[in-house]
């Protein structure tokens, strides 16, 4: 339902029709449709908290992981972007918001422990972990907002997804040791 009408259309009555379940029953675990649509954040935002935990604990070079992880959360809400656009944008009740607000601190948390291991290993600058996860993760969110938005039309998914992600991790990634320096003309 959330995925055809964001929450703006999500109607009690039609989620108890489609849980063969009587609107009082509804009502009785979710008092508000923000309750609901609260839990509908959480439940949605378990599942994509996993598939980026899988990819930052994964093996592998830091920059590559986080680039993966980045790529596949923007790949993903490319792929039903009503539904994303609902769990990351849509105007809603403070309720919605706060379940909003944990779900990125918890992807924060994740992709810090991946950057403390980036700056561990010397791949990434010196960079405070969660400062970073939390600009990370601001990028990303925001950059995916316009092309989630419903009447937004894109030719290429995956190639949004990539420049996404390596723009993320622009914001970590150690320079190039082997690179000049700009110089005054330069800038």
């Amino acid at each position: 339902m959330v995925s055809d009408g964001g929450f703006r259309d999500l109607q009690m009555l039609a989620v108890a029709a489609a849980a063969g379940t009587a609107v009082g029953t509804i009502y009785r675990y979710y008092p508000t449709k923000a309750e609901l649509c609260a839990a509908l954040v959480a439940e949605v935002s378990a599942r994509e908290l996993e598939v980026i935990r899988s990819i930052c604990e994964a093996d592998g070079a830091p920059g590559q992981r986080l680039r993966d992880a980045v790529s596949a959360f923007a790949r993903r809400a490319l792929h039903n972007r009503r539904l994303a656009y609902a769990m990351i944008a849509e105007p809603v009740e403070a309720a919605v918001d706060d379940a909003r607000l944990e779900w990125r601190r918890r992807i924060g948390e994740a992709l810090a422990g991946l950057i403390a291991d980036g700056v561990a290993r010397g791949a990434f600058r010196p960079v405070d972990p969660k400062l970073a996860a939390a600009c990370v993760v601001g990028a990303f969110m925001e950059a995916l907002v316009g092309p989630l938005t419903p009447a937004t039309l894109l030719d290429d998914d995956d190639k949004l997804a990539a420049d996404i992600a390596g723009l993320c991790l622009a914001i970590v990634d150690a320079p190039d040791p082997t690179e000049e320096a700009p110089t005054e003309v330069d800038r």
